[in-house]
């Protein structure tokens, strides 16, 4: 048990969400079916400073030991396409992309790169620097925030100022890259998710960054402990931030009867339809849910995720699941369980249509795994088409994409 930690937790080191980053996790592993100690890695996120003056929320009286809920002037939001734009674009010469990459429903509104810096002896801290969407030059621009997220519709972004966690969450136009609301929160947070439907904000509180190594170079591991103290829900329209306490999951060593998380970052995301929160596992299965106010709850019927991602494994008609990853993958019929097509890929993403899957394809004719790129693929297996340029994902520098509803 001690040396499967160990080693599972060396995989770990490079990693921290986005949502596809598992992708590298998988592949490191060179083993194509899921596993117990499979975690979860959201990236993290720094950006280029925005040049706007913003309005503050007010907040509690901080003599209340009680005060939770953060009173403050709600912004309108502005509206999302109508119809949303299902073109498919492509930047398949530029690696991180300079172009907009999308295809049918989904497009990538943000990237993150990855470094290591070794603060002591026995201590490293991950670091990302994130490029997100801009619809000014129809490209990415790079950003100096903490953490971003964009909402559906690549409309807003929630972002986090500061170096490492931050205590001030805006909420950033991308049209004019201004700042709509800045909210200061009492208790600093590490990540923003927007709900499905883009009007809330999910952050994430830790007492201390959560991204912390243990050891030197490729060494060093997470080693548990996550900082994780709770979690803001922001209702952006409203203008109010409501605070719940959530300590982090056990690390496994103690409690193996029960859903356990090595990680040290640990943040939580919404479920499909954004009525309940989920939290990550490093078992099987991938998570497990919430109420709004922090209670455990059951999963939800029907409800199928691609893992360790808030994306739905169910096409948009709701006749097929996407299955795991694998060379090939395969995509299956919800009702007969039989699967209806193979596809020459890595990781099956999100769904672009009802008939096409946004997916991590391979270069060449699959020499090394680590040589791959973004792709979309029919159900059938038989179209492929490059979306962006090929990348060594196990390396240094290497972009990871974060996927939203256009």
């Amino acid at each position: 048990m001690t040396n499967l930690l160990r080693d599972t937790l060396r995989e770990w080191a490079d990693e921290t969400k986005v949502p596809h980053d598992l992708a590298d996790r998988a592949l490191r592993r060179r083993a194509w079916k899921p596993v117990g100690m499979a975690v979860l890695a959201v990236g993290l996120v720094t950006a280029v400073a925005v040049f706007a003056v913003g309005l503050r929320g007010t907040g509690p009286d901080v003599r209340d030991p009680q005060a939770t809920m953060r009173a403050a002037t709600g912004v309108t939001l502005p509206p999302r396409p109508s119809p949303a734009p299902t073109d498919v674009r492509t930047d398949t010469e530029h690696s991180p992309p300079v172009k907009l990459i999308a295809a049918g429903r989904m497009a990538v509104s943000a990237y993150n790169t990855v470094r290591r810096e070794q603060v002591s002896d026995n201590e490293q801290r991950v670091l990302r620097t994130w490029s997100l969407y801009d619809p000014r030059t129809d490209g990415y621009e790079e950003t100096s925030y903490v953490w971003v997220d964009v909402a559906p519709g690549l409309q807003v972004a929630a972002v986090l100022e500061g170096e490492l966690i931050s205590r001030r969450l805006g909420i950033l136009d991308l049209n004019t890259r201004q700042i709509l609301k800045w909210i200061d929160l009492e208790h600093p947070v590490g990540s923003v998710a927007w709900s499905p439907d883009g009007t809330k904000v999910l952050a994430t509180a830790y007492s201390g960054y959560p991204d912390i190594l243990q050891g030197k170079g490729d060494q060093a591991a997470s080693m548990g402990n996550s900082p994780r103290t709770g979690y803001y829900i922001v209702d952006v329209e409203a203008g109010t931030a409501d605070y719940h306490e959530l300590p982090p999951m056990g690390d496994g060593l103690h409690n193996d009867d029960k859903p356990f998380n090595v990680n040290g970052r640990q943040d939580l995301s919404w479920s499909l339809d954004g009525t309940l929160l989920w939290a990550p596992t490093s078992t099987t299965p991938d998570r497990v849910f919430y109420t709004l106010d922090g209670e455990p709850a059951q999963a939800p019927q029907g409800d199928r995720y691609v893992n360790y991602s808030r994306i739905s494994a169910l096409s948009p008609n709701g006749r097929l699941v996407l299955g795991p990853d694998g060379l090939p993958t395969k995509i299956t019929d919800v009702g007969t369980g039989q699967a209806v097509g193979r596809q020459r890929v890595l990781q099956l993403h999100a769904w672009a249509d009802d008939d096409n899957v946004i997916a991590m394809g391979c270069a060449g004719s699959c020499e090394s795994e680590f040589n791959n790129g973004l792709v979309l693929v029919s159900v059938d297996g038989q179209r492929t088409t490059q979306l962006g340029a090929n990348r060594r994902s196990d390396q240094d520098g290497s972009w990871r994409w974060v996927l939203t509803p256009r």
